[in-house]
């Protein structure tokens, strides 16, 4: 079958970044945000050094990136739950569009975070099909 990178699913779907103190604090988020089908897939990279401006300071850190799968729906419980397990005071936590991909891909990333069976009775489906 040949890769199609096409607009399939445009703006329905999102890259969301967060960064955390250490690899133990990435796992749990990722887990936590994977087992509750939040997020299809969580990348976690690192360690990699973080220049930034806190309170007033410029400071540097070793940090663990975290890069989450999920589609723009499932955003808000994404960002929710990443603060709630989160120690910083204020997390990282940003969403990029993924404008493109391929189309198989894409269509594992939303199966993978639809709500179980259950739960899924009082979701909304897409009409975008």
């Amino acid at each position: 079958m040949p890769f199609c990178a096409d607009t399939y699913g445009v703006v329905r779907f999102v890259q969301t970044a967060t960064t955390t103190l250490s690899r133990a604090v990435a796992r749990r988020i990722a887990r936590k945000l994977v087992d509750s089908r939040l997020a299809a897939c969580v990348q976690i990279v690192g360690p990699i050094e973080s220049i930034y401006r806190w309170q007033g300071r410029v400071e540097t850190a070793r940090e663990w990136l975290c890069l989450i799968k999920t589609t723009r729906a499932r955003f808000r419980e994404v960002a929710a739950t990443v603060e709630a397990l989160h120690p910083y005071d204020t997390p990282e936590i940003v969403a990029l569009p993924i404008a493109a991909g391929s189309q198989r891909y894409l269509e594992w990333l939303e199966a993978a975070v639809r709500p179980s069976a259950a739960k899924r009775t009082s979701v909304r489906r897409s009409s975008c099909r």
